[in-house]
């Protein structure tokens, strides 16, 4: 049987618990700020972000890992005889989908997989990974299972306001500022085909309201759920939020396991504070 690395870009979003159980090995996007530059989750954290940009008026950069950070990531294992598997944030998002298969052409045994998602959309077929590794299978064999996998995994998230996603330019300011006087909390799907992103439902009022409503509709648009898990992340919220969160899915469907995360500095630094987001998996 051969030796299997299982890695990820960083942002999966998954917790520390899980990282160390699955024995996961992550890598960092790069986060700029101003003339200085973090590896996020590392030396920066999502508070950080935000304290910058109240603060400074300074929205954060992100970048892609490049060529030469993921060649010298992976050589390593490489040269002691392991073949890995490495899953990257969708490549609709970003650049480094294609670095991480052009570091991977020197490299023999890297197996590069396209989540066709984000945040723990990604980690949820990180998690697939671990399992097929722990059934024996090999590389080859565990790449396309998680192919045909990752259309099974549903990812979306309900912001509280538009305010972060004008200042990146995403959307306009007549828009924020809509949303906002309105309350207005837009709801954002992930597509599993490509990993690109659309609006969805927008409900008015409160979060907390907002929050029942979304959850509750996302469940119940699906007659064939997997049980075993569900995520919530979020991008830095009040733990009420959360806690509610968590009750309405209870209500709605019985799942083994319920995670809850925070949202790395990448994924925040665009959608902003009190952003929250569920995925799951269909059978």
């Amino acid at each position: 049987m051969s030796k299997i690395i299982l890695s990820a870009d960083s942002i999966c979003d998954l917790n520390q618990e899980l990282i160390e159980k699955y024995n996961i090995h992550t890598t960092p996007y790069t986060i700029v700020i101003g003339e200085n530059t973090y590896k996020d989750n590392v030396d920066i954290t999502p508070s950080d972000i935000y304290k910058a940009y109240w603060e400074e008026g300074i929205l954060p950069k992100t970048a892609s890992i490049n060529v030469g950070e993921y060649y010298n990531y992976f050589k390593p294992w490489v040269d002691d005889g392991y073949e890995i598997i490495h899953i990257t944030l969708a490549s609709v998002l970003t650049s480094s989908y294609n670095n991480c298969n052009l570091a991977a052409t020197d490299l023999d045994g890297v197996h590069i997989i396209d989540s066709q998602n984000l945040s723990v959309g990604t980690g949820l077929l990180v998690l697939k990974a671990a399992e097929l590794i722990e059934e024996g299978l090999g590389a080859q064999e565990i790449v396309e299972r998680l192919k045909k996998h990752r259309e099974k995994i549903l990812m979306s998230f309900i912001l509280d306001n538009l305010e972060f996603l004008h200042a990146g330019g995403r959307c306009s300011k007549i828009t924020s500022l809509s949303s906002s006087v309105l309350k207005i909390k837009p709801v954002i799907n992930v597509d599993n085909l490509s990993g690109s992103m659309s609006p969805g439902s927008k409900y008015r009022g409160n979060l907390d309201k907002s929050i029942v409503k979304y959850i509750k509709n996302k469940i119940s648009s699906y007659e064939n759920i997997n049980d075993e898990k569900i995520f919530i992340v979020h991008s830095g919220i009040d733990d009420s939020y959360i806690d509610l969160a968590k009750e309405t899915i209870k209500k709605m469907m019985d799942f083994k396991e319920i995670h809850i995360t925070r949202a790395s500095c990448t994924i925040s630094s665009h959608c902003g504070p009190n952003t929250l987001g569920i995925a799951f998996e269909t059978k």
